[in-house]
């Protein structure tokens, strides 16, 4: 069990170093056709978009596609298992909450911020797709993006939990594409 009060004290300082960052991308909600793009691309991002994305792989690419979409299904669950974990073991409030100035833009699906779910997920399916499929990857590259960029404009996570995020989804994506695509492939000959 970690010292939640080191880990508490970490992140109050971290919140206020990045607290302003926050404020001024969090005014992006002002402007309602934004609000409501970064709504979309968020409630997309709780899974809607991997999920539509796993189902047509197998169509996209027929060869390779059965394998990869059982791989990112699996790798997925993973990283959901990995991100509670560490929400639940790190306990980092949200932006929102800490700092009433941020507005919250849409409801998140859990309490606490560090590492961003949504970012983690991204990252890693997008590590996946240039390791096994690089055209389909350049297609999704601007979603992930998008979520990424969601989470800290609608006052969900600040800058830091996008970052880690980031890492350890892209971190297991590539670990995972590097380690079990081609174990993956003949349980679906093509």
């Amino acid at each position: 069990m970690p010292d939640t009060s080191k880990a508490s004290r970490f992140f109050e300082l971290a919140d206020q170093r990045e607290y302003a960052f926050c404020q001024c991308i969090n005014q992006i909600v002002r402007f309602r056709l934004a609000m409501r793009y970064f709504q979309l691309v968020s409630r997309l991002g709780d899974g809607w978009f991997w999920y539509a994305l796993i189902l047509a792989i197998p169509v996209i690419e027929p060869k390779t596609g059965a394998g990869l979409a059982l791989l990112m299904a699996l790798t997925g669950l993973t990283c959901t298992l990995t991100y509670k974990l560490l929400k639940r073991w790190l306990i980092r409030e949200r932006p929102f909450i800490s700092f009433p100035s941020i507005n919250c833009g849409t409801p998140p699906l859990d309490r606490y911020s560090f590492p961003s779910g949504h970012t983690l997920h991204a990252a890693c399916f997008q590590a996946m797709l240039f390791m096994t499929t690089p055209k389909l990857a350049l297609a999704a590259a601007p979603f992930t993006l998008s979520v990424a960029a969601s989470r800290i404009v609608l006052g969900l996570h600040y800058p830091s939990d996008v970052v880690a995020g980031a890492f350890i989804g892209g971190l297991m994506g590539y670990l995972s594409a590097l380690c079990f695509f081609n174990d993956f492939l003949p349980l679906f000959p093509g």
